[in-house]
């Protein structure tokens, strides 16, 4: 992959590390590194990565159908792959509205050739980082894409795990919900220790710091203080596994195995 302006290649990008556990080209040998790293300690990250991504699909179809929200706000975007929120949510509402945030500049000259919008609605890319609430909100490309006035789905898909406690996560997740309006909905996954041992946990952490990537496992209770406030909907916290399944529970991947916890809740 070629090195474009302004990118550092020498330094791990969660953006490009799952562009890797998905199966993509567009990541550099220290990503790939980096999550070789991750998974030494973790072997089945990869799994993880890919029902993450499922979920994201069902959620998105979920929203924009039966909850009737068409304005989506996706921070940690990621390199487009197949499945996008717009894709999803356009080919059910043609008018629906996404803003993609994410801050690797990789992500950025990517989105702009591929996250195209269908005729009736609309996409922007906003180059910012989610530890920087206020520059996200202050965007033009936000204010002319999105109306808040109207329903918003604010999605961080497999991102907060990146905010560690120092940036105050619970408040920056209470940021964003403050300039969104009562019908709107907040969609976050997360990856969990709770299926781990304190010796996996501590090699886990390890294993983490050795990537180069800041991460911060939390517990189903760290996970659950994101959603005070709101009204959770069924089925509530649970693995991104079980929310919504459209295969058999015989045929889903082991909960352990993905360890990675969602929930969709609604603001009053």
């Amino acid at each position: 992959m070629e090195v474009p302006p302004g990118i550092d290649p020498t330094k791990a990008h969660p953006s490009r590390r799952y562009n890797y556990w998905l199966g993509g080209k567009d990541n550099f040998a220290v990503d790939r590194e980096s999550a070789e790293t991750v998974a030494s300690a973790f072997p089945t990250v990869r799994l993880s990565a890919c029902e993450n991504r499922a979920f994201l699909k069902r959620v998105v179809t979920y929203l924009a159908g039966e909850a009737g929200i068409h304005q989506f706000l996706d921070i940690g975007t990621g390199l487009p792959s197949a499945g996008n929120v717009h894709e999803v949510a356009q080919a059910i509402e043609p008018t629906s509205r996404i803003v993609y945030v994410d801050n690797d500049p990789v992500v950025l000259v990517h989105a702009r050739a591929l996250l195209t919008s269908a005729p009736a609605g609309r996409t922007a890319y906003i180059e910012a980082d989610l530890r920087d609430p206020e520059k996200i909100l202050a965007d033009t490309d936000l204010a002319h894409t999105l109306d808040l006035s109207r329903p918003v789905a604010l999605m961080l898909v497999a991102t907060m795990h990146f905010v560690t406690d120092e940036h105050d996560p619970y408040g920056i997740v209470r940021r964003l919900l403050s300039a969104l309006p009562s019908g709107s909905h907040l969609v976050m996954t997360h990856a969990t220790n709770d299926f781990l041992t304190p010796e996996q946990y501590a090699e886990s952490v390890e294993a983490n710091e050795r990537s180069g990537v800041p991460f911060r496992l939390r517990s189903t209770e760290e996970f659950t203080r994101f959603f005070d406030g709101l009204e959770l909907l069924p089925p509530g916290i649970t693995s991104v596994v079980d929310w919504r399944p459209e295969i058999p529970e015989e045929q889903r991947p082991s909960v352990a195995d993905v360890s990675m916890l969602c929930a969709v809740a609604r603001v009053p």
